[in-house]
């Protein structure tokens, strides 16, 4: 069943149009009286001083605004990293003075100040006009009594003030849109910063799962591999005990018991190895898919376009990343087909799975799909997940084809 959207804006957004104003106002004329002040100081000895102080309201400021549009418009922006707090008078004047974040939250006090205006007379201006509007025909007798006859103005009015009524939900959404997306570029870290931000958690994510994969497989060689090479060692020890009586039907058993230990411990050292580099990515992701899809549950439909082989730590993600994506499709969807495409263009790759199953598929689901999208963002890629009730589901990851 498919949720209704509600016709009217949340009661934040109204509440933001409505503080719109005034801390435009306030907003607008701390950046301007800053800029102009500092202007006029600046050949002054106040000048430095007065610029330093100011940048560093204004970068406060912006803190305050940043919560504000978080609360109200729903829309979290991520704090800036702390400015640096070098020892030294001059040394700590020199940061606040190169530090992007307040001369950001300064630019961003100067562009609220329109948006905050169009925002309080989205809300309280045109509900005034649409409220005089409709009542024109009433308004005019009451200002001038008498006959009065019925014309243009009177039946046109109430229309539009109807119209304008119904225009404001749509307006203000549009303005709030505007805010989140100004508070999101000028009151969150920079680019740069956001940047290191993100290559820090690709980096954590890159340890926390080597550290993982590498405890695994120590686990799978103590419990598995080294159990059944111990085994292999007592029956061998055995048959060579056996091999001094003539208890040939005793030592011919041993001997299948050896020889289907070892065939053990092959196959768990093929397992264990292929889980740190499939032997199938040998001749690439063309001739590693087609072999995955193929012991796939669900028919698979498979198509490779790669001009050129990728990196290979990108084919290995490519390939993780489609096993676990038809692991999916056989566990959760209930699809009765299924196509994987790889293709490559513009120096990225990417890998399209998609099904005619249920649907309903959503990232923290237990479907596995969160630590795909970690996987990719350890290099610099992303997870997009297309998956409404009734499906079809589509999923696509797109990544760098080098590191």
């Amino acid at each position: 069943m498919t949720k209704r959207r509600n016709p009217l804006p949340p009661g934040g957004e109204w509440a933001f149009a409505v503080l719109g104003l005034p801390l435009g106002v306030l907003g607008g004329l701390y950046a301007v009286a800053v800029l102009y002040a500092g202007a006029l100081l600046s050949l002054t000895v106040l000048g430095l001083p007065f610029v330093v102080a100011a940048l560093a309201g204004a970068r406060a400021i912006g803190g305050l605004h940043r919560r504000l549009v978080g609360r109200l418009l729903h829309a979290p922006v991520p704090a800036p990293s702390p400015l640096p707090r070098p020892s030294g008078l001059l040394a700590r004047g020199r940061a606040v003075l190169t530090d992007p974040v307040a001369w950001r939250a300064l630019l961003y006090l100067l562009l609220r100040l329109p948006l905050g205006a169009l925002g309080f007379l989205t809300v309280v201006g045109l509900p005034a006009a649409s409220l005089w509007l409709t009542g024109f025909p009433l308004w005019v007798r009451l200002i001038e009594p008498g006959p009065r006859p019925v014309g243009w103005p009177d039946a046109g009015a109430v229309p539009a003030g109807l119209a304008v009524l119904l225009a404001v939900p749509a307006l203000l959404r549009a303005l709030s849109a505007a805010n989140r997306a100004l508070a999101r570029a000028l009151l969150g870290p920079a680019r740069s910063q956001q940047r290191v931000r993100e290559l820090e958690h690709a980096r954590a994510t890159l340890l926390a799962e080597g550290t993982e994969r590498l405890r695994g497989l120590e686990r799978d060689l103590h419990d598995g591999t080294q159990a059944q090479l111990v085994a292999l060692a007592i029956t061998l020890s055995l048959a060579d005990d056996a091999l001094t009586t003539t208890d040939l039907e005793r030592l011919r058993t041993l001997l299948d018991r050896a020889r289907g230990q070892t065939d053990d411990t092959i196959t768990g050292l093929r397992r264990l190895t292929r889980g740190i580099n499939p032997v199938a990515l040998d001749g690439g992701l063309a001739g590693a898919l087609p072999g995955l899809a193929a012991a796939a549950p669900v028919p698979v439909t498979v198509r490779v376009d790669l001009p050129e082989r990728p990196a290979e730590p990108i084919e290995r993600v490519v390939y993780f990343c489609a096993a676990e994506l038809l692991t999916n499709v056989a566990k959760h969807s209930g699809a009765r087909t299924a196509e994987l495409a790889v293709g490559s263009s513009g120096g990225r790759v990417r890998l399209t799975v998609r099904d005619d199953g249920r649907g309903g598929a959503l990232p923290g689901a237990g479907s596995g799909l969160s630590g795909l999208a970690e996987r990719l963002a350890a290099v610099d890629g992303a997870l997009t997940v297309r998956s409404p009730p009734g499906g079809p589901t589509t999923v696509t990851a797109d990544l760098p084809d080098r590191l």
